[in-house]
């Protein structure tokens, strides 16, 4: 069997076994698009706050499931790859899993070396989990890194989907091995055009350059769009939740 196969079984299962054991409340933000799936080019999931966040695949269609399996890269954390059965699950998560430290290296120039015209690069901005005070493991508010701003920079066009998370502390947080069952978990979507985007950041970048200026972006969405922070007006979401 080949490994697009492992992972898009191992995906289904994800999915099959989180809808079983959790309910979705998920919407897009303003108009749900038509058929977005084939055009995303890159994924930026914020709110990083669990191990768990697989759980969320049991939302999406099988359809995105299947990119992931086919063209999907993941940058993982290193330390996340060795440990002993997460890492083995980490691995298997997408087409390409990719080993990164925190640093911008040459892990990191590997990455960007990897992504071709077909890739699906799924990444966590903020490369570090928020614990339950709000703040990092060493105690450092939650800041989006510029590595996302390297990508959006690298791929010429396609789709973003920004995925807003709102946070899986009530299923589990950093440290617990046992995750709670039968609870909600919440998400805000936007499908935005990277060239549309990326022209619209560097008109506004000012003097702090291209990089500086997504990363305040991001953070700006973040703190607007997640669901346990800032509500969303209403009238701005279209629901679909199950």
């Amino acid at each position: 069997m080949s490994r697009d196969a492992w992972v898009y079984g191992l995906l289904r299962s994800v999915k099959l076994l989180s809808r079983c054991f959790y309910r979705y409340d998920i919407a897009w933000i303003g108009e749900s698009p038509q058929r977005p799936w084939p055009k995303i080019k890159l994924v930026a999931f914020l709110n990083h706050t669990s191990f768990y966040e697989p759980i969320f695949v049991g939302w999406f269609p099988n359809e995105f499931i299947r990119r992931i399996a086919t063209n999907g890269m993941i940058p993982v954390a290193a330390e996340a790859l060795q440990r002993p059965i997460m890492g083995i699950f980490f691995n298997l998560v997408a087409r390409h899993v990719v080993p990164i430290t925190r640093h911008k290296d040459k892990t990191w120039l590997n990455v960007l070396k990897q992504v071709h015209s077909s890739s699906m690069v799924i990444i966590m901005p903020e490369g570090r989990m928020m614990r339950r005070n709000g703040l990092d493991k060493n105690g450092k508010p939650m800041t989006v890194r510029g590595g996302v701003a390297d990508l959006i920079e690298k791929i010429p066009n396609g789709k973003i989907l920004m995925a807003y998370s709102g946070g899986l502390h009530h299923v589990q947080t950093p440290g617990e091995l046992i995750p709670r069952i039968f609870k909600t978990v919440k998400m805000r979507l936007e499908c935005i055009d990277i060239q549309k985007y990326r022209d619209k950041i560097m008109l506004h970048s000012g003097d702090d350059g291209f990089k500086s200026a997504v990363i305040r972006d991001l953070e700006r969405r973040r703190d607007l769009f997640c669901p346990l922070r800032p509500a969303i007006q209403p009238e701005r979401l279209s629901a679909h939740s199950v």
